[in-house]
């Protein structure tokens, strides 16, 4: 029955996350991209706030160790991750974002084996990575005599995207601070709200709070910051201590399933031929940088069953 609750949860939160760029698309015909990602963390860190000082003991961070590691969490997990997206997905489907994104946890093993010299990579696992990178450039299609077309400098910002976020994933961990993750993602969120709307005023995006209101621009901020960050960071630590991050990083993977899925439905976008291609080699990189911590966790599997 546990496995059977994992499985539930995992999809659930595959669905939650996957969804959410069909959300954002849907969203952006209405608000301004930094500021819509900024409103939206504004809800979502205050809810992950009122939750963390329910549930955990250390609700705020002391040290300068937890500062510096909210620091990175508000500038690259959610403040550079949300830009480069949320600007990414005007010009792109929600299809080929939540695809491009799918590549953060091979550039997150590549990053972590690049900064920790005495943990690098094997040749399989290099090739992994490039393999991961391909597929981002058969999705991409640049092509040589215009590589400034809007499409592909979309795609482009979403890889970026997809690469801040593992390098603040990497940086996170790497930085002494004994702090609890729900702690550190509810501060970071606040923080990271904070410098999109400094980046929004930067850019002169306009505020006009009459096209906030439309029912479309109202459902997709609330999805975004209850169901996709609140909910779903949730159930993503509850999963994590259950699962370990092998498993659960394997969501990357299901997502642009939904996110394929509801576009169609709700969008009419049609995934391509090259989005599909795309996904596949990305999904075989992380194959083959994490295809020792795959195989004991087959293995693991495995044994459960034959001992029932």
């Amino acid at each position: 029955m546990t496995r059977y609750r994992n499985l539930a949860l995992f999809l659930l939160l595959a669905a939650a996350w996957g969804s959410s760029f069909v959300a954002i698309s849907a969203g952006l015909e209405y608000l301004p991209p930094v500021l819509f990602a900024a409103l939206r963390y504004d809800i979502a860190g205050a809810l992950m706030l009122a939750y963390t000082v329910y549930a955990v003991d250390r609700w705020r961070p002391v040290s300068r160790g937890e500062w510096a590691t909210v620091a990175v969490g508000a500038a690259l997990l959610i403040g550079a991750y949300h830009v480069f997206l949320f600007i990414g997905q005007l010009h792109t489907t929600a299809a080929a974002a939540a695809v491009v994104v799918s590549l953060s946890p091979v550039l997150t093993t590549g990053f972590a084996r690049a900064l920790v010299p005495s943990d690098a990579l094997s040749a399989v696992g290099v090739g992994g990575v490039c393999l991961g990178l391909v597929g981002v450039g058969v999705i991409v299609q640049p092509d040589p005599s215009n590589l400034f077309a809007t499409d592909a400098v979309a795609k482009l910002l979403v890889f970026c995207a997809a690469t801040a976020f593992a390098l603040g994933g990497v940086l996170t961990r790497r930085i002494d601070a004994d702090l609890p993750i729900e702690t550190m993602e509810a501060w970071s969120m606040l923080g990271g709200a904070a410098l999109m709307h400094v980046v929004s005023l930067g850019l002169g995006e306009p505020i006009e709070p009459a096209a906030w209101i439309h029912p479309e621009a109202l459902g997709a901020l609330a999805y975004l910051s209850l169901v996709a960050s609140a909910l779903g960071f949730l159930l993503y630590f509850d999963l994590l201590e259950r699962l370990g991050a092998v498993e659960i990083n394997m969501v990357s993977y299901v997502a642009p399933v939904f996110t394929a899925l509801v576009g169609w439905l709700y969008l009419g976008e049609v995934i391509d031929a090259a989005t599909a291609a795309g996904f596949g080699l990305i999904a075989c990189g992380f194959v083959l940088v994490k295809r020792r911590a795959i195989g004991r966790e087959v293995a693991a599997i495995g044994r459960w069953r034959s001992s029932r």
